[in-house]
């Protein structure tokens, strides 16, 4: 099954919809954009949710802080996950306390060289899951902009990946076909005017659910 991930979720009414539509991953922004929220806001989400019946997994997006910080809001905000998307180096995840997300922006660069990226975090991390994203200078994902399908799929072969970058309900159905990943990643496909749109997000879910 293709796993969901609901990202740059910022009102607690956003992120209970995204629970009643079946999203498995509930992305909380901590990195610099327009979507980004305070650790105090991330809490009242996490609560919000918290449930002792399954709930979706709370993975906080994070870009080139100190560890210390990053452990702190992922204890305040009750995190399941940290999502890296910054030039972290390698060794930097050695000191992170949860599961850890690693996006690689996708550029250009050689695929020989998103492997070895990835075998060397596997080498210091068994809890990590890579996310392929497009590139945008300045910016940390939620950019609108597809990534490239081809060197995801390839990737998706060897290793299981979430597909990120410039999804919506119109086109992640076909994005599941080629690409194959292990999940999915969505942000300002599933917005209106820059606002979360429930209709969208339930509909993202539905066409991955019929295409998994």
């Amino acid at each position: 099954m293709t796993r969901v991930k609901l990202c740059g979720i910022m009102e607690v009414s956003h992120a209970l919809a995204a629970v009643e539509a079946g999203a498995d991953f509930i992305g909380l922004v901590f990195a610099p954009s327009r979507r980004r929220i305070t650790p105090q806001r991330g809490r009242e989400i996490s609560q919000a949710i918290r449930a002792p019946t399954s709930r979706p997994s709370m993975v906080g997006v994070f870009a080139n802080l100190p560890q210390d910080e990053v452990n702190d809001i992922a204890r305040l905000c009750h995190l399941d996950y940290v999502q890296l998307s910054g030039g972290e180096p390698v060794e930097y995840m050695k000191g992170i306390e949860r599961a850890i997300i690693k996006a690689i922006h996708l550029r250009g660069q050689p695929i020989s060289e998103v492997l070895a990226e990835m075998e060397r975090g596997y080498n210091i991390r068994d809890d990590l899951t890579y996310l392929l994203d497009s590139y945008a200078s300045g910016m940390y994902g939620g950019t609108g902009k597809a990534s490239d399908w081809d060197i995801a799929a390839e990737v998706a072969r060897k290793f299981p990946i979430i597909l990120a970058g410039g999804l919506s309900p119109q086109d992640v159905s076909q994005a599941i076909k080629r690409v194959k990943p292990w999940g999915v990643d969505v942000s300002s496909g599933i917005e209106t005017g820059g606002v979360k749109d429930i209709a969208k997000m339930k509909a993202f879910i539905k066409e991955v659910r019929e295409n998994r």
